[in-house]
């Protein structure tokens, strides 16, 4: 183990002071020899210049071998030696033939040698420049010294190949021509290690250096390890900044090269797309013309275009991600590239444009076809269906089902004119587009093609005209349709006119029935009954308008029948419903205002009998009024309880049971105030004479 040390341990001529410890195993010369080798390669030759004392601390060791390292370091360090001390143990060697034999050897040497106990050897060497082995204050860690060696010896071969390969690769690339750069780099592209972490270690390396020299040891004892010679800060510092410029231009070439392989790939790319589009993508185009000559065949050639517009895609998407990265790279500003990269973008922006408006113009001429198939298509359904309705006899059902064959017929006809103004509408559509289909679309000649496609359009359309034409030739002329609507017409009035009909029977019903139920009061007076006779005859009013109204409609059915030739089911169904509910009506009015007469008479007699005064003179003398009030009271009862009776033979009562004794009972209690009121008169006329 050797220690080494400048500023912290010098002998009084401002000399390195070199201590060499001798142990009891034998020590290799060899070794030793290498060792102070190394450690004298380390000073600086400023360092070297002021000489260097040798401590030889031989306390545990034997004379021979002291000498022999003595001796040695004349072959080692003959001329930088000026003084050798060597530390004897305290009982041991004979004082005078040491002494005797370093003295007979100094000429021969060419440096002093002083044999000298370690308590006595402050008196060469300063106590502060000894370590604590020797008497000495000097704090030193042989250890810590010994790690940061070996980091920096690490550090130092690591960052010398660095830089000999960074500079090998930084200069390939400054050689005249394109290729030699790129053969230069390729052969020594990657560093063997990593310049990053080679930094790295640099600067915690120099950090460690800066910070032990300014701040001190862990043990808080000012102490410098020769930072700037022994450990060479300096050089950390030079081979750091020579790393930094080195990676600096290498990180440059890196790029370069990353941007000329990245442009070259893009090229290569931008051929394979322009070559595909170009070739096997147009070819594909070339061989597709035709439109179909109906719905399934156009939609088969929707098919197999998808099939190539997915073909297309996978390119087109490949497009998009290179112009993405052409357009990163021009951003970038490289002056050198821009009109290498714009021409490269252009030219494969001018292919894939234009390829995809052929696409495009392909995709909407089918969908153009397809629509105009459909259309005629549908027009041929419905020229049929038109020819089948024109063709069927109308047979009367019902009004709602005539009305519905004529909305049909309606609709048919609108649905024939607008569906054949629509494929005259498709087909010139269709015939625009293909004849503004130039040649360039496809690369070729396309006149026989469209002319084959031109052909089919109009000869559809001349077809679907010649249909429509002899659907209304069956009947002569188009007239023959306004006839058939007309018919149509009659037959809706037909049952309309029936249905009404049917009505009005369920109205008078209804009258019928409210007559019997509801129409029952006879009055509590006269007046009153008057009130309900007119009322009455307002009713019956209204039932005659309906009855008159349902024989008009039931004659207009006969009229309808006579002149659509057929049976109207009116004469043997409504109408003898008409004319049987219209009697009952009629009888059952007849009695109503038999009863209603008959209450205003007995209501007047009865009236005027209750307000006459006894005092009158002829009140005594008209006693066949009071007769002839109860005869009509008795008789008007009596009708109470008397039915309806129908020319049928049927019968119907007036109301409820309960309805007829509530009127009866009003009679009666009118009828006993007249009987009351006759007794009064009598017993006036029974005193007279007595008195």
């Amino acid at each position: 183990l050797l220690f080494l040390s400048e500023t912290g341990g010098k002998d009084r001529r401002s000399g390195l002071i070199l201590t060499i410890p001798l142990c009891l195993e034998q020590t290799s010369m060899d070794e030793l020899s290498v060792t102070l080798d190394y450690l004298l390669s380390i000073p600086s030759e400023k360092c070297k210049a002021r000489g260097f004392t040798v401590i030889v601390d031989g306390r545990k060791s034997q004379w021979n071998v002291v000498k022999t390292v003595v001796l040695m370091l004349q072959n080692v360090v003959p001329a930088e030696v000026s003084l050798v001390c060597v530390v004897k143990p305290d009982e041991f060697w004979d004082k005078k033939v040491t002494h005797f034999c370093f003295w007979k050897e100094k000429d021969r040497l060419g440096f002093e040698v002083i044999l000298v106990s370690a308590n006595k050897l402050t008196r060469y060497i300063e106590p502060c420049q000894l370590t604590e082995d020797f008497g000495g204050t000097l704090t030193y860690d042989h250890m810590d010294w010994l790690n940061k060696r070996l980091v920096f010896e690490k550090f130092t071969k690591e960052s010398t190949s660095l830089l000999d390969e960074l500079a090998l690769i930084n200069n390939g690339s400054d050689k005249g021509t394109q290729q030699e750069r790129e053969r230069s780099i390729d052969l020594n592209f990657l560093p063997s290690v990593d310049p990053e972490t080679v930094l790295q270690t640099g600067h915690e390396l120099l950090s460690e250096l800066q910070q032990r020299r300014f701040n001190g040891s862990d043990g808080g004892v000012s102490w410098s390890p020769m930072d700037d010679e022994l450990l060479a800060q300096p050089q950390v510092m030079k081979l750091l900044d020579s790393l930094r410029e080195q990676y600096t231009r290498y990180q440059e070439v890196c790029r370069q090269r990353s941007k000329r392989t990245q442009l070259e790939e893009i090229q290569q790319k931008v051929m394979q797309v322009v070559n595909w589009l170009e070739g096997p993508g147009s070819e594909q185009l070339r061989t597709q013309w035709g439109i179909g000559d109906s719905i399934r065949a156009s939609q088969a050639l929707q098919q197999k275009h998808e099939e190539i517009e997915s073909q297309h895609s996978e390119w087109f998407a490949v497009y998009v991600e290179l112009n993405q990265q052409i357009a990163a790279l021009l951003n970038a500003g490289d002056e050198e590239d821009l009109v290498e990269l714009k021409a490269l973008q252009q030219q494969l922006s001018d292919v894939c444009y234009r390829q995809a408006s052929q696409l495009e113009f392909r995709q909407n001429l089918l969908q153009a076809a397809l629509e105009f198939h459909s259309v005629a298509q549908d027009l041929s359904q419905q020229l049929d269906g038109l020819l089948g309705m024109l063709c069927v006899d109308v047979a009367p059902a019902d009004g709602a089902s005539i009305q519905q064959t004529l909305k049909l017929l309606e609709e048919k006809l609108k649905s024939v004119d607008s569906g054949l103004q629509g494929l005259r509408e498709k087909g010139q559509s269709l015939l625009d587009q293909i004849s503004n289909q130039a040649s360039w679309a496809y690369g070729k000649d396309v006149t026989i093609e469209n002319k084959e496609n031109v052909d089919h359009i109009q000869g559809v359309m001349e077809d679907m005209q010649l249909r429509k034409q002899r659907a209304f030739k069956i009947f002569v002329c188009e007239d023959m349709v306004d006839v058939r609507r007309l018919k149509m017409l009659q037959m809706v009035q037909l049952f309309k006119c029936e249905e009404d009909a049917a009505q009005a029977v369920e109205w008078l019903s209804e009258l019928l029935d409210a007559l019997l139920k509801t129409h029952i009061r006879l009055g509590d007076d006269a007046q009153e009954t008057k009130v309900l006779l007119e009322k009455h005859r307002k009713f019956v009013d209204v039932a005659q308008s309906t009855y008159d109204y349902g024989r008009q409609l039931l004659q207009a059915t006969v009229v309808l029948c006579q002149s659509l030739r057929c049976t109207s089911r009116s004469s043997g169904d409504t109408l003898p419903r008409l004319n049987r509910v219209w009697k009952q009506f009629t009888v059952t009015s007849e009695e109503r205002v038999h009863r209603l007469e008959t209450a205003v008479a007995f209501h007047s007699t009865a009236e005027k009998i209750l307000q006459e005064c006894p005092e009158q003179p002829d009140a005594f003398n008209d006693m066949d009024q009071f007769d002839e009030i109860e005869a009509v009271g008795k008789s008007l009862l009596d009708r109470l309880t008397v039915p309806v009776v129908y020319p049928d033979g049927s019968e119907q009562y007036f109301g409820s049971p309960s309805d007829m004794a509530s009127a009866a009972e009003h009679i009666r209690e009118k009828m006993k105030l007249v009987s009351l009121k006759k007794q009064q008169l009598r017993q006036p006329e029974a005193t007279t004479p007595e008195s």
